[in-house]
């Protein structure tokens, strides 16, 4: 598919491997010893992962202070970032004000201040379809966060189009490559870059209980092979070619499995020196 090389870079694509949240009461025993409180999970996280995707603020809208505590609890983790996920206003009810957009970034500050930032995710729903209607909301999307570094991911196939991703590239909207169910309609694993950022979500392969759960865990309840993450090392060479931050988040995050799967996967990029000591 497409890629936008980023040009005139020395340095490799500085990559950064986690988890879509990390304050799960099933991970204390599978990833967190169970001596450990809930109050220190990002500081024993942060000794595993440089960065963490936070999930809660597609719920709620969040408050500066959260991320301001944030930051001080991983304040000596180096590099570590923190990508955010957008409200469902932006992504599934699609109603917001300009003034809805700057409340959600003014409580990103304590994070951008303090080079914490890492992209915002805009995740939209299956039933958000490719129409020149919707593309233009992108691009008016991509102007209510200028400033902001800012990925979108579609659950429908229909967006994967040239057209599309050339509008990405203009305005600036980094792409999100997934790995999930191979079944009709979903998206199949991708390798695109459309801005200087990469961004690739692990959701789980579960196609049974993908659309046929009867709670919503099922759906990310699985645990990648080796073999499987190992499918993904010629696209992530050639998504980190292409930008100069690549973010790779596991949303399998049953039982802690979305843990272990993401360092299985940092092991993996480390023997291919794909990820290497200046990351």
């Amino acid at each position: 598919m497409v890629h936008y090389p980023v040009s005139g870079r020395i340095q490799v694509s500085q990559i950064f491997i986690g988890t879509s949240g990390f304050s799960y009461d099933d991970w204390k025993g599978n990833f967190y010893p169970d001596g450990v409180e809930s109050m220190d999970y990002l500081y024993f996280y942060s000794k595993s992962f440089n960065t963490v995707e936070i999930n809660f603020t597609y719920y709620r809208f969040p408050g500066s202070s959260v991320f301001f505590g944030m930051c001080e609890k991983i304040r000596n983790a180096g590099t570590f970032v923190f990508s955010v996920k957008a409200n469902k206003i932006f992504t599934h009810q699609r109603d917001y004000t300009l003034t809805d957009a700057r409340n959600f970034t003014d409580a990103l500050k304590p994070l951008k201040d303090n080079a914490r930032l890492g992209s915002i995710l805009f995740q939209f729903p299956y039933s958000f379809r490719c129409c020149s209607e919707n593309l233009g909301y992108l691009a008016a999307l991509s102007e209510s966060f200028s400033g902001y570094d800012i990925c979108v991911e579609f659950r429908n196939v229909l967006w994967l189009k040239e057209k599309v991703l050339k509008v990405m590239h203009d305005y600036n909207i980094g792409f999100c490559n997934v790995d999930e169910p191979q079944i009709s309609g979903l998206l199949p694993q991708t390798d695109i870059c459309t801005s200087e950022t990469g961004y690739l979500r692990f959701h789980g392969r579960n196609s049974m209980s993908w659309w046929n759960n009867e709670k919503a865990y099922q759906r990310y309840d699985y645990m990648y092979s080796m073999l499987e993450l190992k499918e993904w090392i010629p696209k992530m060479k050639n998504i980190t070619a292409s930008s100069k931050k690549t973010f790779v988040y596991f949303n399998n995050h049953y039982k802690g499995k979305a843990a272990k799967s993401a360092l299985m996967f940092l092991d993996i990029l480390k023997t291919e020196n794909i990820y290497t000591s200046q990351n």
